[in-house]
């Protein structure tokens, strides 16, 4: 069972050192993040709920902390780009979600699914 979270960031590069300097319009560059996501129903998978709104992260600020906090880098920008999942991976997180259909405040698991990820998912094979 395998699903990783998928984020695209723009970073700016910033030296270490007081005696290095970098050109100011190379300082920028674009990276995409790969978060692995928690099973389902253990600690952490949940982050969908906490952290997405229709496919984009619910607050910007708090975003460019996660990235920065994984990455060790200042960040400019970030924006959620998939959630790629496996076969089992989507199948068990569709019955975690029915089971608690009401933390969601849903009806049915399609409901909870474009609420959070829109049609951010992207559903693979295993390799």
């Amino acid at each position: 069972m395998e699903a990783r979270y998928v984020f695209r960031a723009e970073i700016r590069l910033e030296p270490n050192q007081p005696s290095v300097r970098l050109d100011p319009s190379t300082a920028e560059t674009t990276v995409t993040v790969f978060h692995e996501a928690p099973e389902p129903e253990t600690e952490g998978w949940l982050f969908f709920r906490d952290t997405l709104w229709r496919g984009e992260v619910s607050d910007a600020a708090y975003g460019r902390g996660l990235i920065e906090e994984w990455l060790e880098q200042p960040v400019e920008s970030v924006s959620f780009r998939e959630l790629q999942v496996d076969q089992e991976y989507f199948a068990a997180m569709k019955d975690a979600i029915a089971a608690d259909l009401e933390a969601f405040n849903a009806e049915n698991v399609s409901e909870v699914l474009s609420k959070y990820l829109g049609s951010s998912i992207r559903v693979t094979d295993k390799e």
